[in-house]
């Protein structure tokens, strides 16, 4: 390894936890990176094999210990929920651009096993603008051998929240050369069990991926073994299929055992994920086409079955439901209101957000809760909470520099959500702006504000899409939000103009808060089902995050910070406006 400089360190993942990572610094300077994301049960130390075998010599290389894993604190085996795996996958590689000054357009990964599933759930749900990402033999579809295996494993978890279970994978599984087997035996690093409830996480989130795997633009080489005793080959062809992204390459290999990069003819595919990852190098990160996904999509043809009828069998299976709905679920209040008001109607939303059961007779509490207990709306409730988030770390950001902090958001509905960030920094000047269509959700946030105390924040109506409009609010905002809105509208020339008069009010400097809706599992029963603020049918064409965060590219703003739920449903991010931006633009 004498072309590399070897070292070892820490950095601070997204809760805190200090995570051990090591690196390999190439003899020259290099603004490119590879990041290795080991394989489940296995640490960093093992990606050495991977930075040699691939002689990338001009790429710098890092890898981390996943929590409980190697020199990383925790239980062994164990995370709080295996979606804490992504997380940290995202705090490594924000870490690592910006500590080392490499822009994310120059990195690559190169994932084995569960780390694949976890570099393509990150890939799915942040859509970061790397360069490639290399998967050998992902774990989509583990092979457990034991009839109803999931359904136990969920049973236990209920009776046992921190089982765990040891692998039964041995290294002659993993691959027949005789010195990595022995290697791989005598690793006192290595951690034999597993967390259930990672095992579970893995299995449900891996469903998503596959499903959804149209979401993913960035170039894919997915490497596949034969013989692979551990994982199924069918879930990795199924992903691969579904990508959308324009390069793409799947490399099966006759013979190999699940561990290909540790194989005894490992040399093929480090050779293939070498060539694939310097072809994408020559080429820029490119995602303009995603400003038209409107017109030609997966997520557009999704859109325009769900606006076809559906097959006698459907309308019958969604009518009983939507009869119900409409006449025993009116017990519950959120029914009652979201058929009143519509399902998405900021009335039906702030029920949703107090979460509070309440209904006609105990049956209607019941299917309150059952309602407020939806996986879209537990979805919206961390949405809210990453708002929150967001906005509250923006507004410390900025208050470092003493000045005054002008927000604008241009949907508010009630505008709980500054309220709330307002009052909880009292120290710091704050001044708002809040917008909307609706005269009634103006009124009822004015009398919020006077009965919370809260000076200096002004309500009027508004139309989030004029863009003329928006480029004349004076004073120029630190911070625009724009928070629920361009999920209800299926045309991107409505948010590219909603977006260019953001962009272009905003102050040099200034954040753009902004939400998405990248997937959604109930989104066939919801558009069968539920009518939306107008009385219509509530059909929704997702955004996924790459399309969203394409168009907030496009007018000059740069994202440098997601947070999606943990279900992948909603997303809240931020981006920053470099430079000023021309109101002609």
């Amino acid at each position: 390894m004498s072309e590399w400089e070897k070292s070892e360190g820490n950095f601070t993942s997204w809760d805190g936890t200090e995570l051990f990572f090591r690196s390999w610094e190439p003899k020259a300077p290099s603004d490119k990176a590879i990041i290795i994301v080991h394989r489940g049960h296995e640490h960093s130390g093992r990606a050495e094999q991977q930075v040699k075998d691939l002689g990338l010599t001009d790429f710098r290389a890092f890898s981390w210990d996943a929590r409980g894993h190697g020199h990383s604190p925790g239980k062994r085996g164990f995370a709080e929920s295996y979606y804490h795996l992504v997380k940290d996958l995202n705090a490594f590689v924000n870490f690592i651009s910006q500590q080392h000054n490499i822009p994310i357009e120059n990195i690559a990964i190169l994932a084995n096993s569960v780390g694949a599933v976890t570099t393509s759930a990150w890939v799915h749900d942040y859509a970061p603008r790397i360069r490639a990402m290399v998967l050998a033999a992902p774990a989509f579809r583990i092979r457990l051998y034991v009839p109803l295996a999931i359904p136990g494993l969920r049973l236990l978890l209920k009776v046992m929240p921190e089982a765990k279970i040891s692998s039964y994978v041995k290294s002659k599984m993993l691959t027949h050369d005789p010195e990595q087997a022995k290697g791989y035996d005598a690793d006192a690093l290595i951690t034999r069990d597993i967390s259930v409830k990672v095992l579970l996480g893995l299995y449900d989130t891996a469903t998503r991926i596959i499903d959804d795997a149209g979401a993913i633009e960035t170039p894919t080489l997915v490497l596949t073994a034969g013989d692979d005793w551990v994982v199924k080959n069918a879930a990795q062809r199924k992903f691969f299929e579904r990508l959308s992204s324009a390069v793409k390459t799947l490399k099966m290999y006759p013979g190999f055992f699940h561990a290909i990069l540790y194989e005894k003819n490992r040399a093929e595919p480090m050779a293939e994920a070498r060539r694939f990852i310097l072809d994408a190098f020559e080429k820029p990160v490119e995602r303009e086409h995603l400003i038209e996904a409107d017109r030609s999509s997966f997520t557009q043809r999704e859109y325009d079955f769900l606006r076809c009828a559906p097959p006698l069998w459907k309308k019958v299976y969604f009518g009983v439901q939507r009869s119900f709905l409409r006449s025993i679920g009116r017990l519950s209040k959120g029914v009652k209101i979201g058929c009143e008001t519509g399902f998405d109607s900021g009335t039906s939303l702030d029920y949703v957000y107090e979460n509070r059961a309440r209904g006609t007779s105990i049956l209607g509490r019941m299917i309150d809760r059952g309602y407020l207990n939806a996986i879209g709306w537990r979805g919206i409730r961390e949405r809210g909470v990453n708002l929150q988030r967001c906005l509250s770390d923006e507004i410390r950001k900025r208050a470092q520099s003493g000045e005054s902090i002008h927000i604008l958001d241009i949907a508010t509905g009630c505008g709980r959500y500054v309220l709330d960030a307002i009052k909880a920094n009292p120290d710091i000047k704050i001044t708002a702006r809040l917008q909307d269509n609706t005269p009634h959700n103006v009124e009822a946030g004015t009398k919020l504000a006077a009965k919370l105390g809260i000076e200096g924040v002004e309500y009027r109506v508004g139309d989030a899409f004029d863009r003329e409009a928006l480029l004349k609010q004076s004073p120029k905002p630190d911070i625009v939000i724009v928070s629920g809105l361009y999920e209800l509208f299926p045309q991107n020339s409505l948010i590219q103009d909603s977006l260019a008069g953001a962009a272009g009010a905003l102050k040099e400097g200034g954040s753009l808060i902004y939400t998405s809706q990248p997937w959604h599992p109930q989104i066939e029963t919801i558009a069968r089902t539920c009518d939306n603020r107008d009385g219509k049918p509530w059909i929704m064409r997702r955004r996924t995050q790459a399309e969203m965060d394409e168009l907030v590219h496009r007018v000059g703003l740069k994202k440098f910070r997601t947070e999606p739920d943990t279900f992948g449903i909603f997303s809240v991010s931020v981006a920053e406006k470099e430079e000023e931006i021309q109101s002609s633009s």
